[in-house]
């Protein structure tokens, strides 16, 4: 095998490992990929077998531990954008009949909400501000 054939197969290998990397959605292929592309590379400088294999795993290892701790790391973060009922907890409503321990109606984001105080012993009447600390169902816990 030629130079010039070592680089195609190292190409060939690495368009081989592209395939189970959409297949799995396993990003160490691609990371392994990106090895083979630069085995390629250093056969189409015309180094041998020994240098090329060494370009292969010290690209894909050097990928594997910079790159996959980070993607983990990215993975396991919750999304910034809160949604839905997340999206309602922090923010003001207008008191509209009466909350106490045991009841009651606000407007939150334009909606109108049952409502119950967070703390039994208060009650906030018609008119007054209160914070949503939490979402309990259909029912917002309000201070």
């Amino acid at each position: 095998m030629n130079d010039i054939d070592a680089w195609v197969w190292w190409l060939v290998g690495a368009a081989a490992l592209g395939i189970p990397l959409v297949a799995t959605a396993m990003p160490e292929f691609g990371m392994l990929a990106v090895g083979a592309v630069a085995a390629a590379v250093a056969a189409g400088f015309g180094f041998g077998v020994v240098v090329q294999v060494i370009a292969f795993v010290v690209v894909s290892v050097a990928l594997i531990a910079v790159v996959r701790p980070i993607a983990h790391r990215h993975s396991r973060q919750l999304p910034r954008l809160a949604t839905g009922v997340e999206a309602l907890k922090g923010r003001q409503a207008v008191v509209l009949e009466r909350v106490d321990g045991t009841g009651g109606r606000i407007k939150l984001a334009g909606e109108v909400w049952s409502a119950r105080a967070l703390d039994t012993d208060r009650a906030y009447e018609a008119g007054a501000q209160v914070d949503v600390v939490d979402i309990e169902g259909a029912t917002a816990i309000v201070m």
